[in-house]
């Protein structure tokens, strides 16, 4: 078989469990507040997310999907190198991924990708080949790496005020009502929770879906950029599979370690997450919802009881969030050295 079609289909395959992973990583993101106050048990709310994960990258667009596979600029360069520095980007994000996920520790999947990518192709073809997209900011125009970076920055600052505002606004909307209205926000989060899944699957998901269709077009199986429908359907299956799986591990962090959630604080995040991820992915921003989420339940806390918000956890959070960039495109960049290394025993 041709060196190309193997590479091609390695890619493809990493590809898929990066986004499985993705699904993994951030099952408890979404799944989190719903556990804590109490809404759903944890299968219910694994099923209720699963479905609508599954119908956000079929029916949310294409347009992360560009935004992503069009940061990083291989065109030009030998097929087999192009496809070989996708692979060793992936897999630098999948480590983080895994690492963090072992951790307990909320960290991004969309600046793991990033950085990941970012780092393996440095190291193999030089900055020249990276889309940063500072010139187009002069002109006022949002690209490549300016964009992903930017959205990144505003959506957890978004994630923060949206929900200090909403949460005083429901608390005050709801101020002298009887302890039964618990039941009824819990009953409010199957739609709240649901809009939440379907906007993480129409914006994650599609990072994985523009790594793939940049696969067919550098490898030569597709004439342009342009998302083939099995791609939607095979990116939708693997990050719903992975969210099914759920890392419980950072549940506990977001539920119960940066602030104690309620039923009315859980559905204020969950209106926040998926009002701020959803926008951003109808203008092909990709956002990480790991960051709108943690901050959402942290603009909770400070609306209510500043004191009472963890913010030491917050601040480790924080950390995990400035170092995933360089610690993904090292890793990028490790498995770049190692990928030469083999093929240089090989020959």
């Amino acid at each position: 078989m041709d060196i190309l079609v193997v590479l091609a289909l390695a890619t493809v395959c990493v590809t898929l469990v990066f986004d499985y992973t993705n699904g993994f990583h951030d099952a408890a993101n979404i799944v989190a507040t719903m556990i804590a106050s109490r809404a759903m048990r944890p299968a219910q709310a694994v099923v209720l997310v699963a479905v609508f994960e599954f119908l956000g990258p079929l029916l949310g667009g294409t347009a992360v999907a560009n935004t992503i596979g069009k940061f990083v600029d291989l065109d030009g360069l030998e097929p087999q190198l192009a496809l070989s520095i996708l692979l060793c980007g992936l897999l630098g994000a999948i480590s983080w991924n895994l690492i963090t996920w072992w951790k307990g520790i909320p960290s991004s999947s969309s600046h793991a990708l990033v950085g990941g990518l970012a780092g393996a192709v440095v190291i193999s073809v030089g900055t020249d080949h990276v889309a940063w997209g500072f010139a187009g900011l002069l002109h006022g125009q949002l690209t490549g790496v300016t964009k992903v970076l930017l959205a990144l920055l505003l959506s957890p600052l978004l994630g923060f005020w949206v929900a200090f505002f909403i949460h005083k606004l429901m608390a005050r909307l709801l101020a002298g009502a009887r302890p039964k209205i618990n039941r009824d926000l819990r009953r409010a989060q199957f739609f709240t929770a649901a809009w939440l899944a379907f906007s993480h699957g129409a914006n994650d998901a599609q990072k994985s879906m523009g790594i793939l269709t940049l696969v067919l077009l550098l490898g030569g199986f597709i004439d342009s950029f342009a998302v083939p429908f099995w791609v939607m359907l095979a990116c939708s299956l693997a990050i719903t599979l992975g969210i099914m799986s759920g890392g419980w591990r950072i549940v506990r962090t977001l539920g119960f370690a940066i602030y104690k959630v309620r039923p009315l604080h859980a559905i204020d995040s969950q209106i926040t997450s998926a009002a701020v991820i959803f926008g951003a992915s109808f203008m092909g921003a990709p956002v990480s919802t790991t960051h709108v989420v943690a901050t959402s339940i942290m603009g909770i806390g400070y609306a209510e009881r500043p004191k009472a918000v963890r913010w030491e956890k917050a601040r480790e959070i924080a950390q995990t969030w400035v170092i995933t960039i360089p610690c993904a495109a090292l890793m990028g960049m490790l498995f770049c050295v190692l990928y030469q290394a083999v093929q240089q025993l090989v020959q």
